[in-house]
């Protein structure tokens, strides 16, 4: 009786330590082993985690302007986005879209520009010398200004190239629908 009891004990041992062991790792939903101080919530397990500031959350996004022409879309890169709540990783709008968020949830939110990328901006045109030596440039080229910001040639004269400095989206509102696919508690 006693070898009896002591095998099944063993045996409930090794089927435990097979479903979860002593805790100390887990597997996120794409079967990686995530360490015990995270928690994912992926769409067949979601118990209730919102996200929250610190929260790596992965999502499916589509973003339209007003006019309904789509500007960006994860769903046809086929790849989902990743990125970390409140770390400043996007804009501003799209943080608290998914700030309180759940696994599983569909939201579609309207950003307006000042929670986006700004409103356009006179300040933000400016006038450069024209330098033969750095190559041609043409209206409508995009070019780096030094500190690496991107800007678009408006006007090219033989003194001067005038660029806008703008964000392509400054003044638009943004619509986005988002999806929660997971969440990772770090």
């Amino acid at each position: 009786m006693f070898r009896r009891l002591a095998l099944v004990v063993a045996v409930l041992g090794l089927v435990a330590a097979a479903c979860g062991g002593d805790g100390s790792e887990s597997t996120d939903a794409t079967g990686d082993d995530v360490p015990a101080s995270s928690t994912t919530v992926d769409g067949a397990s979601a118990d209730g985690l919102v996200a929250t500031d610190g929260d790596i959350v992965e999502v499916h996004y589509v973003g339209t302007l007003d006019d309904g022409s789509q500007f960006d879309s994860s769903r046809d890169r086929g790849a989902p986005f990743t990125f970390t709540v409140g770390a400043g990783d996007v804009i501003a709008g799209f943080d608290e879209a998914v700030r309180s968020g759940q696994v599983g949830d569909v939201t579609v939110v309207r950003i307006e520009p000042d929670d986006a990328y700004g409103e356009w901006s006179e300040e933000n045109v400016i006038e450069v010398p024209f330098n033969p030596d750095q190559g041609d440039v043409e209206v409508g080229d995009e070019v780096f200004l030094t500190n690496g910001q991107p800007a678009v040639v408006l006007d090219v004269t033989s003194e001067t190239v005038t660029l806008d400095a703008n964000h392509p989206l400054a003044g638009e509102a943004l619509t986005f629908e988002i999806e929660i696919l997971s969440i990772t508690r770090g």
